[in-house]
């Protein structure tokens, strides 16, 4: 990662990168825009190191920690991709079966943040699984920009059903209690608000930065939510009103947390965008949450 400190980052530079990170502007037009930001010493390569993730430094637990077994398996989503590729990780210390966490990625497949946040979930007691929803176009690529690409691919609907799908595999493991919940990140907080919608039985869900379902999906919902949202994110925090409003009109439980003066993308701990005390506390939060509402 760079050396450069998130303070000497303008957030102009952020908000240049989450227009990159969402298919807004190309990687040519967001390199010739930071240009704008690279004087005082600030280079446009410091400024690029700072906003790509760094993949490498920033995982916190290895595949081979021996609190728990992790490992891919394949599940078949019908009404999805097919056959789905997915890091299925649990504990080593359980005593007896758990409830599981669905763990969903952001808009460039299974990367391996998202492979780190599903053994997280699994040290923290949990089985989780964390699909890939590029499995159809050949998984996860190796980076995230021919991530974007691939994803934008596929249909939005068509993977929720994969994510669906991994809900059902969990549900029917036979070291998993039943109770399941789902966890995920801006494409995969979206996810997560609509597995509530579409699953009655979903024991919780905790979308990140996610966009918001329409007021008539939102009807539909029985799972307690949790959200967390970014005090800066202007584009995602446009939904959270109306949201807001269907959610208390069909008196749906929910708790929506907004970090001040954090990014979109504040839990991913493998750019500048990162936000070490809002992700340390939104992660305390939904861990206890999931222990809360998961008791199965």
């Amino acid at each position: 990662m760079s050396d450069l400190k998130k303070e000497e980052i303008k957030q102009e530079v952020f908000d240049l990168y989450d227009a990159y990170a969402h298919n807004q502007i190309d990687r040519r037009t967001f390199v010739e825009k930071l240009s704008i930001y690279a004087v005082g010493g600030i280079t446009v390569a410091s400024l690029m190191s700072a906003m790509i993730p760094d993949y490498v430094s920033t995982r916190t637990i290895l595949k081979d920690d021996e609190r728990l077994s992790s490992d891919y398996v394949m599940y078949n989503s019908p009404k999805g991709g097919g056959s789905i590729k997915g890091l299925l990780s649990i504990p080593t210390d359980k005593k007896g079966k758990v409830p599981g966490i669905v763990v969903v990625h952001e808009n460039r497949g299974l990367n391996p943040y998202i492979e780190d946040v599903g053994r997280r979930a699994a040290v923290a007691g949990f089985i989780s699984i964390a699909p890939d929803a590029l499995t159809p176009l050949g998984g996860y690529p190796g980076n995230d920009d021919d991530g974007r690409a691939m994803q934008s691919k596929r249909d939005r609907d068509e993977m929720l059903e994969d994510f669906i799908a991994a809900y059902d595999y969990l549900k029917n493991h036979p070291d998993c209690t039943g109770e399941i919940g789902v966890v995920g990140f801006c494409f995969g907080g979206w996810i997560s608000n609509m597995m509530a919608v579409r699953i009655p039985e979903l024991g919780a869900a905790v979308p990140y930065y996610g966009g918001q379902p329409t007021a008539e999906e939102a009807a539909k919902i029985k799972a307690p939510l949790m959200l967390h949202y970014a005090g800066l994110d202007e584009r995602v925090n446009a939904g959270w009103p109306a949201y807001e409003a269907a959610l208390k009109a069909n008196g749906v439980e929910n708790t929506a947390y907004f970090y001040p003066d954090t990014n979109h993308g504040f839990h991913n701990n493998t750019t500048s965008r990162y936000d070490e005390a809002a992700a340390n506390l939104s992660w305390e939060r939904t861990i206890k949450f999931f222990k809360e509402k998961l008791k199965g």
